[in-house]
């Protein structure tokens, strides 16, 4: 259920089918509106709940008992615009609480006074515009001591009776109304003396009868009124009779006296301001709608009106613009202080208007189609001295220059309003008087120059639906007093950065064309206190969402139109998401945070790669590595003719030293004729880098034999060595590699640092030392055949492959050359 908020009633209505029509009720089931749906009856299933009951503007013609019998809640009850000829009596008997009744416009013939004997709490009652042949209140009006407000009569009441208001003389009402015929026929003397009322209205025309009006004024003398209003004084003919019937104005205080509709001319006019000239009880004149036009004989004779004074001259949708100087002459403004001529139609302002007007506070001419050159005449004395607001909204006025000018002289004017002109000033400078505090331009074609020509002055600035694209910051930087401005539904595309103003208060953003605005954007507006920023094309992204965090969180700024109006439209993924819901999450936008992890990720990766490099000796590989490559950038060229120093280079664990020793180097290099071999414990130069020893008699030897045991693959040395040798053999498949296999080692036994001997396992053939002495010989005839005839010149003619050199035939003696084939394979294969 929706439940009121303050003072804001939201009223939502569901559509129920009643008996005669679809009725609107709200939700509380307090409100039924069925007006205009041409019922003829009352509708019989209406909720007794119900409060207020609308049936206006229906074809009802008769009230009966049993209508409104179930509605004791009923508070409010309009009936206006029917046909309404019948009511019965008791039809009302069961609403006591009744406070509102209307009956406006309908066809009753006589006051239903019994009707209203029960409605003791009747505070507003309208009977007007029926077909009632008199006036006259029955005695139950004495009853109703809570009327405020009275409305009664029609066109048929032709004469006005001395007691017809008797019996409502005690009550003291806030509105009296009543309606007579087009013509008055009858007034009797002491009629409206009964009345006891704060407002009192007349529809009363006096065409033929005009003796009637200084009759009803006497009446009235000595009595006090906020408001007297005349509809239709004179409906169908001017006034020219020489009698002056408002000679009795002057009598009765009144605070506003309205002339609504009717015929008048120059004469009537001037008895009207003649007799509330000074001194005077009224202190506010309204001609509304009056239809003026002056008498065929007219004269520039006539006397003047030069001591009317009034607080307000209201001058309103009167067409011809005759009236304002209806004798010739403005001097009916020479005392007003503020003057309202407003859908009048003039199209000039004679010199001579200035002149009376200098003790205006306030003009305002609204809705005048005129143009700024019709105001300002540079031969006119402009001065207005007191003047402190003008309003010229709703016309046709395109140059402000031509404004600022006719202004020139206004010192004391504070508040200027040029709204609904066709005001879009294009390389304009302007010169404002020093006092003008508020400017109100909205709804006008500007454009970006526009604040060359604005005052500097300002507090107020209101420069809404006005096709804006951009500010001019250079005007906003310079306005040092701009409290409020208000920008709404332009086309501004984007909030200038940077934006500094000490006094701005209030900045009204509402339904722009930007969609990016960030948290610093109005950093430099320290008095910001309301924002108002929704209905814009918002990108949702973070700086949209920084924006919004540090807006909601700061106390000292109210964010009025959120969160309803603030919705994504980019990027395609959220379009029509509310912002409200949009958290991107501090991950993504926390610039900080993001930092502050890639240093943290970074720190702990450098950390962990040191420390790797630190365990597994890459520094050390690195230097090998660089040795290696200048060796080979060295020998690149000399590669196919260079000279070897050794016929093999021996790598083994210093737990197989002595085999080497006292097996392989006697046997190899005894023999006829010997071959050449290095080990390191004989042939490395003392004092030089051990690296650079391995480095070096790799390079000079022309094989490399890995004595293979389980003592190999624990020393680091030789996996060092296996490295040298596989650098040094990229690209030519470990063709000078030659693998003794001295101890049975799987490659489940290797370590994970020896993954290039897994490699040269899985894809080379090797030699196994078999431990039987008859086998032996064959092992050395094969070692001799892979290093090459040691009667060769170490030349570097390196022409065998390990892979293809097969001295012994697999099917002789398969278990003397085996080549693993399986990783889970141990070897040698036996």
């Amino acid at each position: 259920m929706v439940e009121p908020n303050g003072s804001t009633l939201f009223i939502c209505f569901l559509i129920v089918n009643l008996a005669e029509g679809a009725c609107k009720i709200d939700i509380w089931k307090k409100f039924v509106d069925c007006s205009r749906l041409n019922l003829e009856q009352v509708p019989t299933d209406i909720s007794h709940d119900v409060e207020k009951l609308d049936l206006s503007y229906n074809i009802l013609t008769k009230i009966k008992k049993e209508d409104f019998y179930h509605l004791s809640n009923l508070r409010i009850l309009n009936l206006s615009y029917n046909n309404i000829s019948s009511i019965d009596n008791d039809s009302l008997n069961t609403n006591i609480l009744l406070e509102n009744l209307s009956l406006f416009n309908n066809s009753l013939t006589e006051m239903p006074s019994e009707l209203l004997e029960p409605l003791k709490n009747l505070k507003v009652l309208d009977m007007s515009n029926n077909f009632y042949n008199s006036s006259t209140l029955g005695n139950v009006f004495k009853k109703l001591v809570y009327l405020k407000n009275l409305s009664f009569g029609g066109p048929m009441i032709k004469t006005i009776l001395k007691d017809d208001f008797v019996p409502i003389q005690d009550i003291e009402l806030e509105r009296f109304a009543l309606k007579t015929q087009s013509s008055l026929e009858g007034y009797e003397v002491g009629a409206f003396s009964m009345v006891n009322t704060r407002d009192i209205w007349f529809d009363i025309a006096l065409d033929k009868y005009a003796d009637a009006l200084p009759l009803i004024l006497k009446d009235l003398a000595e009595k006090s009124f906020e408001n007297m209003r005349f509809r239709n004084l004179f409906e169908f003919t001017y006034y020219t009779e020489s009698m002056d019937i408002f000679s009795g104005l002057k009598y009765i205080h009144v605070d506003s006296l309205t002339f609504y509709r009717g015929k008048f001319n120059e004469y009537l006019l001037y008895l009207v301001l003649n007799n509330i000239e000074k001194p005077s009880n009224i202190s506010d004149l309204l001609l509304l709608s009056v239809d003026f036009a002056r008498s065929p004989n007219s004269n520039k004779t006539g006397e003047r009106i030069e001591n009317l004074s009034l607080e307000n001259l209201v001058i309103q949708d009167v067409t011809n613009p005759d009236i304002l100087r209806f004798d010739w002459t403005f001097t009916w403004f020479s005392n007003i202080r503020n003057l309202h001529i407003v859908n009048v139609n003039f199209n000039f302002v004679p010199c001579d208007a200035w002149n009376h007007m200098t003790k205006l506070e306030s003009l305002n001419i609204t809705g005048n189609r005129l143009l700024a050159r019709y105001l300002y005449n540079p031969t006119c004395q402009l001065s207005l001295p007191a003047i402190k607001m003008f309003n010229a909204s709703d016309n046709t006025m395109t140059s402000l220059r031509t404004i600022s000018l006719l202004m020139a002289t206004w010192s004391n004017l504070s508040v200027v309003d040029l709204s609904f002109n066709n005001i879009g000033s294009i390389n304009e400078s302007c010169i404002w008087p020093s006092k003008i505090t508020t400017f109100i331009l909205h709804d006008n074609p500007l454009i970006y120059d526009i604040s060359l020509c604005l005052p500097l002055t300002l507090e107020y600035l209101d420069m809404s639906n006005s096709q804006l694209e951009r500010l001019n910051m250079n005007y906003f930087n310079q306005v040092n007093n701009l409290r409020v401005l208000i920008l709404r539904n332009n086309k501004i595309k984007f909030i200038p950065t940077g934006w500094k103003s000490l006094s701005l208060e209030v900045l009204a953003l509402e339904g722009n064309s930007f969609g990016v605005i960030d948290g610093g954007s109005f950093k430099y507006l320290p008095s910001l206190r309301n924002l108002t920023a929704g209905n814009n094309p918002y990108y949702c992204n973070c700086d949209l969402y920084a924006f919004i965090t540090e807006t909601l969180s700061d106390k000292n700024i109210s964010l009025l139109d959120w969160p309803g109006s603030y919705y994504c439209y980019h990027p395609q993924n959220l379009v029509d998401t509310k912002i409200e819901y949009f958290n991107p999450g501090k991950l993504q936008c926390d610039v900080g945070l993001v930092v502050a992890i890639s240093v943290a990720v970074t720190a702990v990766v450098v950390i962990i790669c040191m420390m790797l490099c630190w365990k597994y000796n890459v520094p050390w590989y690195l230097r090998a590595t660089c040795q290696i490559i200048r060796s080979k950038y060295r020998s690149k060229n000399s590669e196919d003719n260079r000279e070897f120093v050794y016929h093999a280079f021996i790598s083994y664990s210093y737990l197989d030293a002595d085999w080497v020793r006292e097996v392989l180097l006697p046997r190899l290099e005894n023999s006829t004729p010997p071959y050449r071999l290095c080990i390191h414990e004989r042939d490395f130069l003392p004092g030089r880098w051990i690296i650079d020893n391995i480095i070096d008699n790799i390079e000079n030897s022309r094989k490399i034999i890995f004595v293979l045991s389980r003592s190999f693959v624990n020393s680091e040395w030789c996996n060092y060595e296996l490295y040298f040798a596989h650098q040094r053999n990229i690209g030519h498949a470990f063709e000078d590699v030659i693998l003794v296999v001295k101890e049975n080692v799987s490659l489940e036994d290797l370590p994970k640092r020896f993954y290039r001997l897994r490699k040269m396992l899985k894809a080379k053939t090797y030699l196994e030392w078999p431990s039987d002495q008859k086998r032996q010989p064959f092992f050395w005839v094969q070692l001799k055949s892979i290093l090459g005839g040691a009667n060769q010149t170490v030349t570097g003619q390196d022409n065998l492959s390990v892979i293809s050199e097969t001295v012994v035939d697999r099917q002789t003696d398969p278990c003397v050359v085996s080549t693993v084939t399986n990783s889970s394979q141990t070897f040698p294969v036996s």
